[in-house]
């Protein structure tokens, strides 16, 4: 049975695939170097991917790395493609694995990122009967500080990407000993003063420039969480601003997307907030929501608008947002299609997804 997995997709490259067609690089155990057009006959059904799960060792000492082995396999006539984050690897992008300890599952310990529209290399793609294999490492994404038994089963919902239908996949489950560890420590960061308004600011691996660039899009960030509080703390409604991105009015909504955005603004407004500049995966940010208040930030926020729809402000305000010192919002979906989709189908997930958080409060196009 899968745990509920956020659906990490995004809406823009669901949108551009569907009508265009994409061109994906096959993996290399399906034929490397050749192309497919992804279409909505490519997109897995229930049963279509079968998911297979093992292990070299079954007692795992401190000195080592706890992975386990995934087999993913079409189990089908016709190629299937998925995103590539979903056939794991030594930096695991999302939490897939159901982990647990005593039967209690342990915290995801690791990234939750901001992804920019998908391209070719974002995809997996597996042949006709075709199994792609990966070494997933679980030590430093997962909770393993105690010495014990652990059982481990892949356990994802994946929102397929053309036709978005929600789809298990599961694997057996496995079990091995595992000696406690540390979870993987934070960086260290040069604190220095923040602007006039804003609480210190730390920095690592940033230029000059980049330090600039970071300051100038706190101050953005800044105005769009005063907006949004303002905005809140007028009198409950069902307005269009408010329906558009966290779906059927209720005042208890209302009243949680307000300690929300209060939250925002008082970490922006007075916290320590670092910011790493070393990432350069194709990712606007990252963090790591039990490790307020570090923001990693990658190659797409550079480019990105100081302020509007997937801004510098708005990645801020959707990184602050996964901390669970302050909405503990997950990923569900990306873009703004989908964010719109999800406020119409579960006003209780959009309240829960960052992307949501960060178009209200970009408000681009504006809305009353």
């Amino acid at each position: 049975m899968s745990k509920t997995l956020p659906f990490r997709w995004l809406a823009l490259g669901a949108a551009s695939a569907l009508l265009l067609g994409a061109c994906v690089v096959q993996d290399d155990e399906d034929g490397a170097g050749s192309e497919i057009v992804v279409d909505e006959g490519m997109d897995p059904a229930a049963g279509d991917i079968a998911v297979e799960l093992s292990v070299d060792k079954v007692s795992v000492s401190l000195a080592e790395s706890v992975t386990v082995t995934v087999k993913l396999t079409n189990t089908t006539k016709r190629a299937i493609h998925l995103p590539a984050w979903y056939a794991p690897g030594e930096d695991l992008e999302e939490d897939l694995f159901l982990v647990t300890r005593g039967g209690q599952p342990v915290e995801f310990t690791g990234p939750h990122y901001k992804r920019a529209a998908m391209s070719d290399e974002d995809y997996v793609v597996l042949g006709p009967g075709k199994t792609v294999t990966r070494t997933a490492t679980l030590s430093g994404f997962y909770d393993l500080t105690q010495t014990g038994t652990y059982t481990v089963q892949y356990a994802a919902d994946m929102l397929t990407p053309v036709t978005k239908q929600a789809v298990s996949l599961d694997s057996n489950e496995v079990s091995l000993w595992i000696e406690g560890r540390a979870n993987a420590p934070s960086p260290q960061f040069l604190n220095a003063p923040g602007p006039q308004n804003f609480g210190s600011l730390g920095f690592n691996k940033c230029s000059a420039d980049q330090q600039t660039t970071v300051t100038q899009a706190l101050g953005a960030a800044s105005t769009m969480a005063n907006g949004a509080v303002a905005y809140l703390g007028g009198s409950p409604s069902a307005t269009p601003r408010y329906t558009t991105w966290f779906g059927a009015f209720s005042t208890n909504g209302w009243s949680t997307a307000k300690s929300h955005y209060a939250a925002i603004k008082d970490a922006v407004d007075s916290k320590s907030l670092n910011f790493d500049c070393g990432c350069k995966k194709k990712y606007y940010a990252y963090v790591y929501p039990n490790q307020p208040y570090n923001v990693y930030l990658c190659s797409v926020f550079w480019s990105a608008p100081l302020s509007g729809t997937d801004s510098k402000g708005g990645t801020i305000i959707h990184e602050l947002s996964h901390f669970d010192v302050i909405a503990g919002t997950d990923d569900w979906v990306y873009g703004q299609s989908g964010a719109k989709s999800l406020a119409l189908s579960d006003p209780a997930k959009a309240l829960n997804n960052a992307d949501n958080h960060e178009y209200f409060a970009e408000n681009t196009p504006a809305l009353q």
